[in-house]
């Protein structure tokens, strides 16, 4: 069948087996970010935005992507980047792997919400797991995020 979507900015049109994951092909288009962790939708490491909301990837079908519009950290590097040196500071990324889905998942939280709540990153970030660090570092280095961007704002 053939697919129709907009991948990181760009048409992409391709034909696919209709059984094909949303996951396998943003991974055969190039987007190697998009990891493969669980396979049970209960990790956060497919984790891309669908019109600008996440999704697991895992769990979709390429075809329900027809006609949208999927980003994956490949295409949001520059978003990405204004944070992500936060959470690394608070040395929350200590193997990686689960980055590209928590920075997904605060770059959903952020657009919707520019000033979130404890509570309300937690409960954003709620689908992510890191087996390495905990989910502490993460939410400081949001939090730090913010308030330097609280700062500049009064600057």
């Amino acid at each position: 069948m053939e697919l129709k979507l907009t991948l990181n900015g760009r048409p992409v049109t391709d034909h696919i087996d209709p059984g094909l994951l949303l996951i396998d092909f943003l991974r055969n288009h190039g987007c190697y970010s998009v990891k493969r962790g669980c396979e049970t939708s209960g990790c956060g490491l497919c984790t891309v935005l669908m019109d600008g909301r996440p999704i697991l990837s895992c769990s979709m079908l390429a075809a329900r992507a027809a006609g949208h519009s999927i980003h994956t950290l490949e295409g949001l590097q520059e978003e990405a980047a204004d944070f992500a040196g936060f959470i690394a500071d608070q040395g929350a990324d200590q193997c990686g792997f689960c980055n590209p889905g928590f920075v997904m998942n605060t770059i959903a939280l952020l657009r919707e919400n520019p000033d979130p709540t404890d509570d309300e990153i937690r409960m954003f970030l709620a689908g992510n797991l890191c087996r390495c660090s905990g989910y502490d570092g993460q939410l400081r280095g949001i939090r730090n995020y913010l308030e330097s961007r609280r700062k500049e704002h009064r600057a």
